[in-house]
């Protein structure tokens, strides 16, 4: 099961740099990303969401890799992947699959013009290692799918990150 956590920022640069040191933390295995988006409103109070996933790309990989094994048992491996990739990336494109848009459009238009949130949709989690990581970075937690009992945990948890260490 997924949790979103959603955390505004005052600027898109620091939601980008957010955006940035999850996707490194995906990278390292320390948090299991599904999905991350940055919403932000503009000055005019406009809404314009920055999808950092690419479904099409996946589809098509995923859609080579099966067609290739169905056309190795046919013994037409390259028709097989050429097939399946093509068919892999008009799925990927036509599904929308991640964080509701209209459900972050509609948290957007409660932050102050000029500031952006980055919505993060986390399959599996690392909070003791994550946490320090993202602290430093600042941001409020306006939004979270976690229990109250887990989302107070959260908190206090980026609010010991954030604390000064001794020396």
């Amino acid at each position: 099961m997924s949790d979103l956590i959603a955390v505004a920022y005052d600027d898109l640069p620091h939601a980008e740099q957010a955006r940035e040191k999850l996707v490194q933390l995906h990278k390292e295995h320390i948090i299991e990303l599904a999905d991350v988006v940055i919403v932000e409103r503009k000055q005019d109070g406009k809404i314009k969401l920055h999808q950092a996933r690419n479904l099409v790309a996946g589809g098509a990989l995923g859609g080579a890799a099966w067609g290739g094994l169905i056309g190795l048992i046919f013994f037409m491996p390259l028709l097989g992947m050429a097939i399946g990739g093509a068919t892999g990336a008009a799925m990927g494109s036509a599904a929308d699959s991640g964080i509701d848009d209209a459900f972050m459009r509609n948290l957007a238009e409660q932050l102050p013009p000029g500031a952006a949130a980055v919505f993060v949709l986390i399959d599996k989690r690392n909070p003791e290692k994550a946490v320090p990581e993202m602290a430093p970075l600042g941001g409020r937690l306006i939004q979270t799918s976690l229990s109250p009992e887990q989302e107070e945990h959260l908190r206090e948890a980026v609010k010991a990150a954030r604390a000064p260490q001794p020396a």
